[in-house]
């Protein structure tokens, strides 16, 4: 990806996050990025190439900091699942953007397809995870993965939001997440 196009994205990812999807104008990121209107319209198209991009992007941008070390299934997915409540700018931005983007498609349609796409993977990596533990005898093996790694999904953009919404503070979600875990592995 050109650096260009990546600071463009990087600026889009900002303003969703500020302002909402609605908020995205092409001449408010054009400020933001620091670069001409015409340069986002030649990098994607129009405002829908930006949205999609951006989505793309965010996936990412989470994807490169919640890839837990270590070789125990469970104390990956524990922690692949704790990243995502950090309190770092970059990490907060993204979450709030990503709900923005989802909350958006309540009323966008088209957001539906790729938000669905990217949540079916995030929910397959950590069912890939809850399999392993059960394999390895770290956790109970008689519950379905694939219910269990939506709930705990789902439980971390609840929490996220609840915690970006000042509803809840950052311990208590992660403590919170902590305990979801050890129910739903037994």
């Amino acid at each position: 990806m050109s650096e260009r196009r990546t600071q463009i994205l990087e600026a889009a990812v900002r303003v969703i996050a500020q302002d909402g999807v609605r908020g995205l104008r092409v001449e408010k990121l054009a400020a933001a990025a620091g670069v001409s209107t015409a340069l986002i319209y030649y990098h994607f198209k129009d405002r829908s190439g930006v949205l999609y991009a951006a989505l793309e992007h965010i996936n990412h941008r989470a994807q490169n900091y919640t890839e837990p070390a270590g070789s125990d299934p469970r104390a990956r997915l524990e922690a692949m699942l704790l990243l995502e409540l950090q309190n770092g700018e970059h990490v907060r931005e993204t979450s709030i953007a990503w709900g923005e983007l989802r909350a958006s498609a309540v009323f966008n349609p088209d957001l539906r397809t790729p938000l669905r796409t990217t949540t079916d993977s995030w929910n397959a990596d950590i069912e890939t995870l809850i399999r392993a533990a059960q394999a390895g005898g770290a956790c109970a093996s008689d519950r379905d993965p694939a219910a269990g790694a939506e709930r705990l999904t789902t439980l971390v953009e609840g929490l996220s939001e609840r915690w970006h919404s000042g509803s809840l503070n950052l311990d208590r979600a992660r403590q919170l997440l902590i305990g979801a875990v050890e129910l739903e592995l037994g």
